[in-house]
């Protein structure tokens, strides 16, 4: 028997120094708040009407997060038993329960199954598999999975960063390498890309995804500041790079352009270049995001706010 879903109620309320998924995207904001309260049809109309791909993905995975969306996603099934977007949030949120050990991975990847199944052109179930699959999975099956989404999507955001995450960590052992695999993966795909695709920034992510598994293995410093990975000859080349796309390009309009912004503010901070860190920190104002200022193994909010402070001149 199906749990009932949880009661309608105020939702929960956010520490004002919490890290929030939604980043600035005030409907998906709206939508999570109804669905905490048990009103999915806001959650329902906000699928609908997202025809962008990144931004379909942005916001059915933050959606997913919650610990109630699979209850009220289970109870618009009942009302719309062939609804494909409920079937998506549905196995989205299965996804999430399962990296919580909440749920057997292999239910997720059903739902999933089934999502896909529905909606054969959509990346978005193939995400939440890789979402799964970049923690649980084998290489075989995380390569396998990514290029299903690059199949439908070939610029896809996200699933690019996940698989640049899951190729750092391959080889920790060897220590520092300007070879790495990662490092070609993330060239390969920014270069592959359109001029103006927030890939351009791929390398960057790259970047930091390394430092994270080399520090980890005990290979860098656990400060970043303080590691030569920021400063070499390859890094400031990668870095200047992104920085140059951004200011020519800048993407206002992404839905995860917050992800990449703290990413190159993060390693302008580690490089030294205050100044243009801080118009990074401008753009970025309150939407901080945990990685990569938790990396390897910090807490992230005073991380970034002392970054912040120095780069503004207020430290």
């Amino acid at each position: 028997m199906t749990p009932p879903p949880p009661r309608p109620g105020r939702g929960r309320r956010r520490p004002a120094q919490a890290f929030d998924a939604a980043l600035d995207d005030a409907e998906l904001v709206t939508a999570r708040a109804a669905l905490a309260q048990g009103r999915w049809q806001s959650a329902r109309t906000l699928l609908a009407h997202t025809d962008d791909w990144d931004r379909r993905g942005h916001r059915a995975t933050v959606l997913a997060r919650e610990p109630y969306t699979a209850a009220w996603a289970r109870e618009w099934l009942l009302a719309e038993p062939d609804a494909a977007d409920a079937t998506l949030l549905l196995a989205l949120a299965q996804v999430h329960r399962a990296l919580r050990g909440k749920e057997k991975p292999d239910g997720a990847r059903g739902a999933c199954a089934r999502a896909a199944a529905l909606a054969p052109d959509d990346p978005t179930p193939w995400l939440g598999l890789l979402l799964l699959e970049r923690a649980l999975g084998t290489e075989d099956e995380v390569v396998r999975v990514f290029d299903m989404v690059r199949g439908r999507y070939a610029d896809h955001h996200h699933a690019h960063h996940l698989m640049v995450a899951r190729l750092a960590e391959r080889h920790p052992e060897a220590g520092p390498d300007p070879l790495h695999e990662v490092y070609d993966f993330a060239n390969w795909a920014a270069e592959q890309a359109p001029a103006d695709s927030a890939l351009a920034v791929l390398p960057v992510i790259a970047h930091a995804e390394r430092y994270r598994v080399l520090a980890l293995a005990g290979h860098e410093p656990a400060d970043p500041a303080a590691s030569g990975h920021w400063t070499g000859r390859r890094a400031r080349l990668v870095m200047k790079a992104a920085f140059d796309w951004w200011l020519e390009w800048e993407q206002d309009g992404h839905p995860r352009r917050l992800v990449d912004l703290n990413f190159l503010a993060h390693a302008k901070s580690c490089e030294g270049r205050g100044a243009e860190a801080a118009a990074l920190f401008h753009r970025i104002g309150p939407h901080a995001t945990p990685a990569p200022w938790s990396y390897p193994d910090r807490d992230p909010y005073p991380a970034f706010q002392a970054a912040r402070a120095a780069a503004l001149g207020t430290a």
